[in-house]
């Protein structure tokens, strides 16, 4: 439904046109086997109907971006002594077992996998949770706490505050 062509004519066009693998999501209302049956024949990579949670979205960029990557699923990350496997959800610093709630360990996940690089707090709280935004400030309080057990015990603190931009972690 969009203006002048619709998304299988673009899909097909971007197929056939392009020399690269380009990666496809179609967003789409219609919810029809013969709809999706039609994106994928088009050339989509993957088929989201709306509505539908921002999580979900994020998850399948991210495992659309890994396979076009060539990259397999990535189980443990480390950056400098702190080690997050998400196969046992156990993190550790120089050894020692830390205890993080569920929330401080999807916000030390999304940090470690984007590390160095810096993480928008628009797009932390969007992948923590989707639209359904708190209304306070939720994010301050979680990364403060996650802080305490995972920098304040320790000689040198890796998480980092980019005032007015987000944060990162740093090895």
């Amino acid at each position: 439904m969009l203006p002048g062509m619709n998304g299988l004519a673009v899909c097909g066009q971007l197929r056939q046109e392009s020399h690269r693998a380009t990666p496809v999501i179609m967003l789409t209302a219609r919810d029809e086997l013969d709809d999706k049956l039609a994106g994928f024949g088009a050339g989509a990579d993957d088929y989201l109907v709306k509505p539908f949670a921002m999580p979900e979205l994020a998850a399948r960029l991210e495992a659309l971006i890994r396979r076009t990557r060539g990259g397999g699923t990535r189980h443990e990350y480390r950056v400098g002594d702190l080690v997050l496997n998400q196969h046992t959800a156990r993190v550790t610093r120089s050894g020692q077992s830390l205890h993080l709630s569920r929330t401080q360990f999807a916000i030390l996940h999304i940090l470690m996998r984007e590390s160095p690089k810096l993480v928008h707090r628009g797009t932390m709280e969007r992948l923590l949770w989707g639209d359904d935004l708190p209304d306070s400030d939720a994010l301050r309080s979680h990364l403060y706490a996650l802080r305490r057990i995972v920098d304040r015990p320790f000689t040198r603190a890796l998480i980092e505050t980019v005032p007015g931009h987000g944060f990162r972690i740093a090895p």
